[in-house]
């Protein structure tokens, strides 16, 4: 079975710190690597860890505050110096093409590659991207800008057959694809052989949402329902709580209730005010209400 994982680069707010650069994580799931949001210093934390972006053909940015942008120009430049060849992508709000392409064309003039922007509705949850094994969605989520999260599903893949009931029945190759996918087999006598009896069910296919920047927002709930892990931005606590509201970010105890309402998996918090330099009391703040939860930490790799 193949291992879903989220990779932090970065899950500070808008001041980076040493313990914190700001947002940015690599998603890797079916083969495939998705970068989520490009603060500043994304390049860097990735060259610590060692990460090789060859299968990194998608970028989601969810809003242009500078400390989920900003890293993009340093990124795509030193793709054009490892002379890249092959097409990025890169889903956002419609003015990031307009902020990004003179830049582009100014210290990036002879790439090697293709830079193709798709433009985003913040304000609509719907599929903005889709391959044969993955599908992502946009979430809208209350932020001062126009700003939305991300839902990554992988697609049902096909049941596992039962090796000796297909030699048992002698069933020819060309069937089995078709069995694979959940039809029953027809014998030449015309009895019918039930698919459950062929195969058995595949992995459950897994689920994770990204949820930063964003105030207390309940509307998002039904469409992270029951996800495998969510992360969700806990950047100050209770007693700035009226700080968060005037900022439209949220306190990681109401990161945790969005959490236990939406009866998620796992919850990783992250997006912290620079302020606090013992993180611990947010995570403790929100294991108070939601008991699985994990400080996002940077460098750091989680298995979803």
């Amino acid at each position: 079975m193949q291992k879903a994982s989220l990779t932090i680069l970065g899950c500070g707010s808008a001041m980076p710190t040493r313990k914190n650069f700001p947002s940015s994580q690599l998603l890797e799931i079916r083969d495939k690597q998705f970068l989520i949001d490009c603060g500043e210093g994304t390049q860097i934390r990735m060259c610590q860890m060692g990460v090789k972006a060859n299968r990194l053909g998608h970028i989601f940015i969810s809003h242009l505050h500078g400390d989920h942008c900003f890293g993009l120009m340093g990124l795509i430049s030193t793709f054009g110096m490892l002379n890249r060849t092959a097409e990025l992508h890169i889903h956002a709000q419609a003015d990031l093409e307009k902020i990004l392409k003179p830049q582009l064309q100014y210290f990036c003039n002879d790439l090697s590659f293709n830079v193709i922007f798709h433009t985003i509705n913040t304000r609509k949850h719907e599929l903005i991207y889709e391959d044969r094994s993955v599908q992502v969605f946009s979430i809208p989520l209350k932020h001062r800008v126009p700003c939305c999260g991300f839902l990554f599903e992988e697609k049902q893949r096909d049941r596992h057959i039962i090796r000796e009931m297909i030699d048992f029945y002698g069933i020819p190759t060309f069937r089995i694809p078709r069995i694979k996918q959940g039809e029953d087999f027809i014998t030449d006598e015309g009895e019918v052989i039930p698919n459950g009896i062929l195969t058995t069910p595949s992995e459950t296919p897994k689920r994770f949402a990204y949820c930063s920047d964003t105030a207390y927002y309940e509307k998002i709930i039904p469409i992270i329902e029951g996800v495998d892990c969510l992360y969700h931005e806990a950047t100050f606590m209770e007693d700035e709580k009226i700080r968060s509201k005037q900022t439209e970010h949220s306190t990681a105890r109401q990161a945790g209730e969005i959490a236990l309402k939406a009866g998620v998996k796992k919850l990783i918090i992250g997006h912290y005010s620079a302020r606090y330099t013992n993180q611990t009391d947010l995570l403790n703040e929100a294991k108070a209400v939601f008991e699985n939860t994990v400080l996002g930490e940077d460098l750091t790799t989680y298995e979803i």
